[in-house]
């Protein structure tokens, strides 16, 4: 601070919020400034994060938030680029965060394949979810910083860009990091305001958020889900940025990996024609939103995919990164497979118990800058409703550090279930639970 007398304190507006009031807005833009600048502590602000996510903030403080956020770095502006003497019509998608979630890899593809733009600035793995650009950055070479006129240049060429959000929302950047090691992850306005501020700082003319719910959700049921997403839709028409939600089921994991690398490999077999199915619907589905918004009506995400033009856009982008998809992706050098003890059916699997394991494993961070292990993960043999044979693989764990496959071990222990023929099935939840209007 340069003033002789600062307007605020820490220590009085952590205590105003451990109380349970309302934050002034003045003094949310004091925070956000100088935690930006280094003059607010870390401890303090994990404190005042504590606070928040045992008091909550109201729509008016997580709104004022949200634009101290946006307000802290750079915001960008695409409304005058132009193909083919056209407007460039662009949109993005963002997900709260679920396990195994690699549906930004091919959803980009195809969006851009379809004649849209992608601008997604994107982040890294926050508690146990995993972040898009880990899951990048196993490609080797693969390069998320990108400045204004490379990032313009790409939407241009190629349709999409995949990048760290740098100079957008670096208050954020700061926050982000800090929820991860603080257990204050799971907090509606935090969340709410940590996704709008990068996404509506970031420039896309429209929005789909992908909200997730169920056990391996920051948000467990869909009541907390659909508050969740009336929040960040409500933040996105005050900025003037048409947005809409899904809510989708995130109880299971999404797909057969969970990991980065290996939701890379099941990303390419998704933009091949194949995939898992559920990887494949949510794909389609968020991609017909996202073309909606930009006013694009007659693109069939399904063919993109079938034909191999979203597969052509993504190695593209890949390679206007830096990256070499002919480089083989890492795989952790040390195993353990769990095996089926009986014969039977495949139960449900608690997608949280399978990123723990992935977590426990080296795929995500226990402290801020932490490297990685991008071959670290979890394969799924068998999905709920599968047949099973007594001896058969399960799940595969990957490590390059063999003193963490006990631990990630402990953590599936429990997560799963072989049921006897003749046992009731596993109840089939639909994956798209419902849409905003």
């Amino acid at each position: 601070m340069t003033s002789a007398v600062a307007p605020f304190d820490a220590p009085t507006l952590i205590a105003t919020k451990r109380d349970g009031h309302r934050l002034p807005d003045a003094g949310i833009d004091w925070l956000i400034d100088g935690y930006t600048a280094g003059w607010v502590a870390e401890e303090q602000m994990s404190a005042l994060l504590m606070a928040i996510y045992l008091r909550g903030m109201d729509e008016q403080e997580t709104a004022r938030w949200t634009r101290a956020m946006i307000a802290s770095g750079e915001q960008m502006d695409f409304t005058d680029l132009r193909r083919d003497g056209l407007p460039l019509k662009t949109v993005d998608k963002h997900s709260t965060g679920g396990v195994g979630d690699k549906i930004t890899l091919p959803l980009v593809a195809v969006v851009a394949a379809c004649g849209a733009a992608v601008p997604s600035a994107s982040g890294r793995g926050l508690g146990h979810t995993g972040g898009t650009l880990d899951k990048l950055e196993a490609i080797a070479g693969f390069d998320a910083t990108l400045s204004t006129a490379r990032l313009r240049e790409q939407l241009v060429g190629v349709g999409a860009a995949v990048f760290a959000a740098g100079a957008l929302a670096p208050a954020d950047a700061k926050l982000y990091a800090l929820r991860d090691i603080t257990a204050t992850v799971e907090s509606l306005p935090l969340i709410a305001s940590s996704v709008m501020s990068k996404k509506l700082a970031e420039g896309a003319a429209a929005l789909v958020l992908d909200v997730k719910v169920g056990s391996g959700a920051f948000m467990k049921s869909a009541e907390q889900a659909r508050a969740l997403a009336d929040r960040m839709v409500d933040l996105g028409a005050a900025y003037g940025v048409p947005t809409r939600a899904l809510l989708t089921d995130m109880s299971s994991p999404l797909g057969a990996t969970v990991g980065n690398a290996l939701e890379v490999a099941e990303a390419l077999e998704v933009l091949a024609g194949g995939g898992s199915d559920d990887v494949v619907e949510l794909t389609v589905r968020l991609a017909q939103e996202m073309l909606d918004l930009a006013g694009i009506h007659d693109a069939d995400p399904a063919h993109c995919l079938r034909d191999g033009t979203a597969m052509d856009r993504f190695t593209a982008m890949v390679a206007a990164q830096g990256g070499d998809l002919s480089v083989p992706l890492p795989l952790g050098a040390c195993t353990e497979t769990v095996t089926a003890d009986r014969g039977g059916v495949m139960g449900d699997i608690d997608a949280m118990a399978v990123a723990q394991a992935a977590w426990r494993l080296g795929a995500g961070r226990s402290t801020p800058g932490e490297r990685v292990q991008h071959g670290a993960g979890v394969r799924i043999h068998r999905r709920p409703g599968e047949p099973v044979t007594a001896g058969q693989a399960l799940f595969t764990l990957y490590t390059d550090t063999p003193e963490r496959l006990a631990p990630a071990c402990g953590e599936l222990d429990g997560g799963y279930r072989v049921l006897r023929l003749g046992d009731t099935p596993p109840l089939r939840r639909p994956l798209i639970i419902e849409a905003t209007p």
